[in-house]
């Protein structure tokens, strides 16, 4: 039995110490049984969130943890994740051997870019197959099928795993976002504005050209990952601003070696191109949030007359006193995964990247003062464990 880490509970005032628990879940395809991985050692540690924001493959999982009760959470991620990573040719597909011993690099980086092959030449069990006929030899005209994988299996998946009639209940609020494709423009479907279905989360990761738009009310769209793949900015400015506990779990690394071939700069470059707008939004955040509470402190020595002008009403709306601590969980590949990682469903794998985020989660929570309120003068502050130094 794990040791159980008490929720953060109460202050010396009674009330929560944080208003909000939030896990934000980055994209990345065959990566995201890392974010599954966090969310045991959380369920673990009784940290149950309040609200839930995913991008492609983050949507997915965001969804079975939103779309099932606590007790049910971890053993549909681990249902799906397993689904998924069935070898497409049965024991013809090199299947998962749990009692394998450890394999040289060289040839699990082999084995590694074998099992991606296979997933894109034959699919992921319950979650996408090839288009026949192909759209290369037999060109559509519809947004629809406009992809070289078919994803009906992925709504087949959802609709058997995932409770929405629980997640438009409210329990637990729910954020995807995604591009709509004939404007540009990015998009939240969240709880709070929309009823949510299969359709909202197959469009968080419909991720071109392998998987085609996804239709919503005539409209189509694209993964959400193509602007930005993470929905941490849309979880920390939303309104009404509340003393919130952030777990933002990143499956793509910002840093990094110097590539040494080419393959390595391929890598490298999807690596930065996926996870700098983390860091991005992560420090446009702490400079607003400053700027909302020195104003808040100004707000108490302006005269009244001052206090009365249209403007200052307006930043004393905008001003708060609300502090947040993100919990930064980052995914570090090994070197054999290589530029396949995101689309390698092998079991194995699957295993090594799921036990990766477990432990990172518990050494985080293995930490006190992630689940303190902060009293630096920003009221905010960010914790990655994600290496020992």
């Amino acid at each position: 039995m794990t040791e159980q880490i008490p929720r953060p509970a109460a202050t010396e005032s009674g009330g929560d110490l944080f208003k909000c628990i939030a896990l934000v879940l980055q994209g990345g395809g065959a990566l995201g049984s890392y974010q599954a991985g966090v969310y045991e050692a959380l369920a673990e540690a009784n940290i149950h969130p309040d609200w839930v924001a995913g991008i492609s493959i983050g949507s997915i999982n965001s969804a079975l943890i939103a779309g099932n009760p606590p007790e049910k959470r971890v053993e549909k991620l681990r249902e799906f994740w397993e689904t998924v990573t069935e070898p497409p040719l049965g024991p013809f597909g090199l299947p998962y051997n749990p009692h394998a011993k450890h394999i040289n690099e060289n040839l699990h980086r082999a084995l590694n870019q074998f099992r991606a092959f296979g997933a894109a030449a034959l699919g992921a069990t319950g979650f996408f197959k090839p288009r026949v006929p192909s759209p290369l030899v037999w060109p559509e005209h519809n947004p629809s099928a406009l992809g070289y994988y078919d994803v009906s299996p992925l709504k087949s998946t959802l609709e058997r795993l995932v409770d929405f009639d629980r997640i438009n209940s409210g329990a637990t609020r729910l954020s995807v976002g995604a591009v709509n494709v004939r404007t540009g423009n990015f998009t939240y479907f969240d709880t709070k504005t929309h009823r949510i279905d299969f359709r909202h989360i197959m469009a968080s990761g419909s991720l071109p050209p392998g998987f085609p738009a996804t239709e919503i009310d005539g409209e189509f769209y694209w993964d959400g990952g193509i602007v930005s793949n993470t929905p941490l900015q849309w979880v920390l400015e939303s309104h009404p601003r509340r003393d919130t506990l952030t777990f933002q779990v990143d499956l793509w690394s910002a840093t990094g070696d110097l590539p040494r071939d080419l393959a390595e700069v391929e890598t490298r470059q999807k690596d930065i191109q996926y996870s700098s707008r983390t860091r991005e939004a992560t420090h446009q955040v702490i400079n607003m949030q400053r700027l909302r509470r020195i104003f808040r402190r100004v707000y108490e020595h302006l005269p009244e007359e001052i206090r009365a002008l249209p403007e200052v009403e307006y930043l004393a709306k905008e001003s708060n006193e609300s502090v947040y601590n993100i919990v930064h969980l980052i995914y570090h590949a090994k070197s054999y995964e290589g530029v396949v990682k995101d689309f390698e469903f092998s079991r194995r794998t699957m295993e090594e990247h799921w036990s990766a985020g477990y432990s990172a989660a518990r050494k985080a929570l293995g930490h006190p003062e992630v689940l303190r309120r902060p009293h630096n003068r920003e009221g905010f502050c960010v914790f990655d464990f994600s290496h020992e130094a």
